[in-house]
């Protein structure tokens, strides 16, 4: 395989690269120009305190009101 420095094939490398860098610059370009941004109003958020929650009671429910039903033992 020949040397890209010696043969002068890297000219080619470089021009090519050269040329994708130059068509991304003006797609952004393109883009940014003609492209209308719309003004957004800003939200205003209400910045008063909500109710406090009454004290919930740490009571746990009753066997009775799951629905479940417990198996009796077996005899085995």
């Amino acid at each position: 395989m020949e040397n890209p420095f010696e043969s002068g094939h890297i000219k080619n490398y470089i021009l090519a690269y050269a040329s994708v860098v130059v068509i991304m610059i003006l797609f952004f370009i393109a883009t940014t120009l003609f492209h209308e941004t719309e003004v957004l109003e800003k939200k205003v958020f209400v910045q008063k305190e909500l109710p406090k929650k009454q004290q919930q009671t740490n009571q746990e429910p009753k066997r009775e009101d799951f629905g479940i039903k417990v198996m009796q033992k077996s005899a085995y």
